[in-house]
């Protein structure tokens, strides 16, 4: 059986390109042919994407679209003879963007529209997590299931060191880390007020680390930079590094003291995982995705407190009891995302078209 998947963009360390890798070496690991095609492809894949416009893409028996944006994939799959399989990712909602960027409000404003045309159009629409599909269901997608992300922990966990960068944030600050693009939805302006809160109550000796673009909304970083400046706060007690190296992320992630997530909007959330694989205890706000990626692991809370959660930023940093407590929880939650747990479920989900 041939069973092909389309990724709009491939981009190296980007999760749904991965995951789609990830997904491909499990379906020829059970004897499949398998290859991903994709518009846009990073040169560094150039040998291990094939371009969409690739006669063969449109061969399979099998097709799998992996949706988080508008494309002419959309379209494109409704026509293919073959069975169509929806895997969905999740596209931020426009009311998060409309503040700061109109172009990007209307692409995801289309990216929305584009996915209900696929209701009654695909074979079987699964969501990357249990949010993602009961999405799905509400818009009348059926049947609808689970394709879980195999998340690759080791090129972090096994990444080397980076000394001249552990150095710097071996100074004697608190580390507190965020991965991600700085988007709206991630609600970034929500860290800087948490920081107001930490810096107040709890420790003067802090630093904020943001590794990921800040380029993708510049109207968004400069009002979260305005507001740093607005606090009167140590401009060097944020850091905004940008895109990392895997050696890098790694040595933020080992080096952190506590992740944090206030994000409003998140279909699955990687760097939870990634967080909890790297024995960072995790705080974070409870939507969308985010309490069921954590399973009952890290701290999840609701309201959006902030001097509450300040507080409990406080404790996972300096009572060791309880940072140990959350530690331990997460190292068990980790283990439903290693591959001996999460191959078997992909096999399982795509089992439902003959996969």
């Amino acid at each position: 059986m041939i069973v092909n998947q389309w990724v709009p963009a491939a981009h190296v360390g980007d999760a749904v390109g991965d995951n789609a890798r990830a997904i491909r070496d499990v379906i020829r690991r059970a004897g499949h042919t398998s290859d991903i095609y994709a518009l846009t492809i990073d040169d560094a894949l150039a040998g291990d994407v094939k371009p969409w416009g690739h006669v063969d893409s449109r061969a399979g028996d099998v097709t799998i679209l992996h949706f988080a944006m508008p494309s002419p994939m959309t379209a494109a799959i409704a026509t293919l003879p073959g069975t169509r399989v929806l895997c969905y990712h999740n596209v931020t909602p426009p009311s998060f963007f409309a503040p700061f960027d109109a172009g990007l409000t209307a692409l995801t404003s289309r990216g929305r529209a584009e996915l209900e045309t696929l209701v009654d159009r695909v074979d079987l629409a699964l969501g990357v997590s249990e949010y993602n599909r009961r999405e799905l269901e509400d818009l009348g997608f059926d049947p609808t299931g689970v394709l879980p992300l195999l998340v690759d922990t080791a090129r972090l966990t096994d990444a080397p060191p980076v000394p001249a960068l552990e150095r710097l944030l071996q100074d004697g600050l608190v580390n507190i880390l965020f991965v991600g693009r700085i988007a709206p939805n991630k609600k970034i302006e929500d860290h800087i007020r948490l920081a107001e809160q930490y810096k107040r109550y709890v420790d003067v000796y802090y630093r904020f680390i943001f590794v990921g673009r800040y380029d993708a909304v510049p109207r968004y970083y400069d009002a979260v930079r305005g507001l740093i400046a607005e606090y009167r706060m140590l401009s060097d007690r944020f850091w905004f590094p940008g895109p990392v190296t895997t050696a890098e992320l790694g040595a933020y992630y080992r080096n952190a003291h506590a992740y944090v997530s206030l994000s409003e909007h998140e279909g699955f959330c990687v760097p939870l995982v990634e967080a909890m694989s790297l024995d960072v205890p995790v705080l974070a706000y409870g939507a969308a995705a985010v309490p069921e990626t954590l399973g009952g692991a890290g701290v999840c809370f609701t309201p959006k407190d902030l001097e509450f959660a300040a507080e409990l930023l406080g404790a996972l940093v300096y009572d060791q009891p309880f940072r140990q407590q959350i530690i331990a929880g997460q190292r068990r939650r980790r283990h439903a995302f290693s591959p001996a747990v999460i191959e078997p479920r992909i096999r399982e989900a795509l089992a439902a078209v003959g996969v």
